[in-house]
């Protein structure tokens, strides 16, 4: 994740080109699966609470729509089991957890700098 600081004094955030794939390819997952049901996007935003523009966003794979919002689109969908999913597999947490590598829960204090 990049930071970019925007003419508003604003900090905003640009996704790695990687991530930004990823989720223009799941906005276009929930637009061919509202597509299959045959769903107006009206229906399926109504359905989710959130306004068609929301909708719009989210299927086209913006990074600044809430994940709650993609939770609610995948629900109405009956896809939200697949969000249970996304982070089971964790190879690499696995792998250090048998190495008994330990993985602190939270990041150090920040130290005091006395001058």
């Amino acid at each position: 994740m990049h930071k970019i600081l925007n003419v508003m004094n604003r900090v905003k955030y640009s996704l790695l080109p990687r991530l930004t794939k990823l989720l223009e390819e799941l906005g276009e997952d929930i637009k061919l699966a509202r597509l299959r049901r045959r769903l107006s996007a009206a229906q399926v935003a109504e359905r989710a609470g959130i306004s068609r523009s929301t909708l719009w966003q989210i299927e086209k794979g913006l990074p600044n729509v809430s994940m709650g919002y993609y939770a609610q689109v995948l629900f109405v969908l009956g896809l939200e089991k697949n969000l249970s999913t996304m982070a089971a597999d964790d190879v690499l947490g696995r792998k250090l957890q048998d190495a008994e590598i330990l993985v602190r829960r939270r990041a150090p204090k920040k130290l005091k700098i006395e001058s």
